[in-house]
């Protein structure tokens, strides 16, 4: 009998598979591992230098100095101050150009509000020279010096740029006129005295013993006066005052007007206003709930 071979033992085991075939590397791959290679062994070197120094630091006790990224909100914060700056220089720059040189300066002078005052007075007393730079002119002194003007009750001074300062004027207005040697003397509501002229026609006249704005019958006849309603203050002429307590009016045709104190005044001009439609020589309002006419 023929013996079997060893073959099958062979043929049970299977095929044998050829070796892997090595991985080439092209040069392009190739220069990038080195790149690669050299990179790490320079952070590494850098880390081991750093890490040297630090414990150099440590060993001679001073502090480890940490490296911190600024936030996105700390170069917002930087940006946002330096804009600030550059247009604070550029508003600062502005501002000496225009105090200091003529290029918004006041080459003209409105003045409003006039009626019975010059205008020339009114400039003349503000006593600004032609081409001031307007930033460089006090606009309260130059109200004051309008104001010292015997006529001029208040007056306001405005820049108007590029080239105009505004002086507004309000004029005092008469109320009452008294007679002096040197002539009548007009009175405005506060009770100064502003003019020496003759009176507009229908201001009626003042019979006191000290008249001015710090005279209590003064400004009790003032306050009578400026309470009337106008059609009835057209019709006074004079107006006497000798004590607070004791104030009469004399009407253009003769009658005459019991005021007493100035208590109730709005109250006592309406009575007034009605009971001077009925006829009489006397009409007595110092009692508003009970006035009379004689």
């Amino acid at each position: 009998m023929t013996e079997p071979t060893d073959a099958g033992a062979g043929s049970e085991a299977g095929p044998v598979m050829p070796a892997a075939a090595p991985d080439y590397e092209g040069p392009r791959r190739r220069a990038r591992r080195e790149r690669e290679e050299r990179r790490a062994a320079q952070a590494r070197a850098t880390a081991i230098e750093q890490a040297r120094r630090e414990a150099k630091r440590r060993a001679m006790g001073q502090a480890v100095v940490e490296t911190k990224k600024l936030g996105r909100g700390t170069v917002r914060g930087l940006k946002m101050l330096m804009w600030t700056a550059l247009l604070s220089v550029v508003v600062v720059g502005l501002g000496l150009l225009l105090y200091f040189t003529p290029v918004m300066s006041a080459r003209n002078i409105a003045v409003v509000g006039l009626e019975v005052i010059p205008e020339e007075e009114v400039v003349g007393a503000a006593a600004v020279a032609p081409g001031t730079p307007l930033l460089q002119i006090n606009t309260d002194s130059v109200a004051e010096r309008v104001a010292m003007i015997r006529r001029v009750a208040s007056a306001r001074v405005q820049r108007q740029y590029p080239s105009t300062l505004r002086i507004t004027v309000v004029e005092r207005v008469p109320v009452v006129v008294k007679d002096y040697p040197d002539g009548p003397h007009l009175f405005d509501r506060d009770g100064v005295d502003f003019a020496t002229e003759l009176p507009p026609p229908g201001v009626p006249y003042l019979d006191t013993e000290t008249p001015g704005p710090n005279d209590p019958p003064t400004e009790a006849a003032l306050q009578v006066m400026t309470s009337l309603p106008p059609d009835v203050a057209a019709q006074i002429a004079r107006i006497s005052a000798p004590s607070v307590a004791a104030i009469t009016l004399q009407l253009i045709d003769g009658r005459e007007v019991v005021w007493g104190t100035t208590d109730r005044t709005e109250e006592k001009a309406l009575t007034l206003a009605a009971l001077l439609t009925q006829p009489g020589q006397v009409y007595d309002v110092s009692s508003p709930d009970l006035p009379t006419v004689k």
